[in-house]
């Protein structure tokens, strides 16, 4: 397929590479959370070891080591900087991905789709080289936060989300946009399950290196369907210049300027609302590894790899549940039910002690994750064709500065609440949930037109 000559005094489209099929979006999306579900806490256990190793802390969790309540001060130290070695590498993404994705998205309105997805799939490829090196040459563990910084520069997850959200938005309907919005997070749920159960059952049997090789050989077959196989959803590209002030222009103007199509209000709460789900998502998450590695639940790779597990099949049941509740109920009622759930789950985080209340806390999570597809769909629905790369870049950007704000939060709250609550950050979490919880009701209420339709 050819791209059309854009506006007058616009160069000429350059016509789109031939791919081989037209594939979806999904698989990229499949791919790559699977390498980087992978990567993730077996860098966290990474550190953990290292850490260990440097201090002379054993790691020997026994029976009777977890059963006595008494916070032992290596594991605590130990704790105390993968906790922080965390934030590190989280805020040196975030620095520089703050400006890479924000004008990346909107660049692919212009450019097509493919050409964000082939970029952030490269610099996830390189963050995984960095990380092989790390483990097989037992460089310093600062190594990983250039890979970070490297990730970022690049496009980073958050630039391939964003590509492949705006490329949903651009083949759906306004009937059909919440539920493909689902389905491209199951995909990313499915790729987490089963990265979690292969990870800690890989790293058991042969430590730390393979798994990672592994991650580097998808990614480099994930970029290689970018460029070769997926199907551009632009109808029209045109040549742009990437370095452009005109990209952040274009995002800024989505929240400041008015149209028929669209109220700023509504961007800036909805987005607001995504920012608060988004920080709660992500700071339970950087924590729950540390959580369970520690006294008094002491979890060994195998527990770990079936909690992440149990955690990404929620992506799985809130598609199932989306699609069942929005027979009957609108989709404003669904995110509410889902927040709901949520907070359930976070505060049995808070007070679990032994392994069967962790799980439980994972099972109340179920429909957790029906409010971000939600929230999207709308945030899509009051922009235009035109304006979906750059407002999922913006989403993106919230999306980052939610994660550094989770790790800010949450990596520097948990070790500073370990003497007299370890679980407080859960039970922060929780509270914050109630935020969008009402920004969704009220908005709701002040645009009663829902786009309920019941499906056949």
């Amino acid at each position: 397929m050819e791209g059309h000559a854009g506006s007058p005094g616009q160069p000429p489209a350059r016509p789109v590479a031939s791919v081989l099929f037209r594939g979806p979006v999904e698989p990229i999306i499949f791919l790559a959370n699977f390498a980087l579900v992978l990567q993730g806490p077996l860098t966290t256990q990474y550190l953990w070891h290292r850490f260990s190793t440097d201090l002379g802390y054993n790691g020997t969790r026994t029976r009777a080591s977890c059963s006595n309540h008494s916070v032992d001060p290596a594991m605590k130290e130990v704790e105390t900087l993968t906790s922080h070695w965390t934030l590190y590498m989280n805020v040196g993404g975030f620095l520089v991905g703050l400006f890479s994705s924000t004008l990346l998205g909107a660049w692919s309105d212009c450019v097509g789709r493919r050409p964000l997805l082939v970029l952030a799939s490269f610099s996830l490829l390189l963050q995984a080289v960095v990380s092989v090196f790390v483990v097989q040459l037992e460089l310093h563990v600062g190594f990983f936060v250039l890979g970070r910084i490297l990730c970022a520069l690049f496009g980073d997850f958050s630039g391939l989300l964003a590509a492949g959200f705006a490329s949903v938005a651009d083949v759906s309907s306004s009937h059909n946009r919440t539920f493909r919005m689902a389905l491209l997070e199951a995909c990313i749920g499915v790729a987490g399950m089963l990265a979690s159960l292969l990870g800690g059952y890989w790293l058991r049997a042969q430590g730390y290196a393979n798994p990672f090789w592994l991650a580097l050989a998808l990614l480099i077959a994930m970029t290689l369907y970018a460029a070769f196989c997926f199907g551009e959803t632009v109808k029209e590209p045109t040549r742009a210049r990437l370095f452009t002030l005109r990209h952040h222009r274009s995002i800024f103007q989505l929240y400041v300027t008015p149209s028929l199509e669209k109220s700023r209000k509504h961007l800036a709460l909805y987005s607001l609302a995504i920012f608060i789900v988004v920080t709660v998502h992500f700071g339970a998450q950087d924590i729950m590894t540390i959580y369970e590695l520690s006294a008094p639940l002491c979890w060994d790779s195998k527990l770990i790899g079936y909690g992440s597990a149990v955690h990404h099949i929620q992506y799985i049941t809130s598609l199932l549940g989306l699609r069942l509740l929005q027979h009957c109920l609108a989709d404003t009622w669904v995110a509410e039910i889902g927040l709901a759930f949520n907070i359930l789950g976070m505060v049995v985080f808070a007070f679990a002690t032994i392994t069967p209340l962790i799980f439980t806390g994972y099972g109340l999570l179920f429909l957790s994750l029906v409010t971000t597809p939600v929230i999207r769909a709308k945030l899509s629905k009051l922009v235009g064709k035109s304006e979906q790369g750059a407002l999922f870049s913006a989403v993106a950007c919230v999306n980052g500065l939610a994660m550094l704000t989770a790790s800010s939060i949450f990596n520097s709250l948990y070790p500073a609440t370990l003497n007299f609550m370890k679980g407080f950050p859960f039970l922060l979490g929780a509270g914050l949930l109630f935020i969008p919880a009402i920004l969704i009701g009220v908005l709701e209420r002040v645009n009663p037109h829902s786009e309920f339709q019941p499906f056949p």
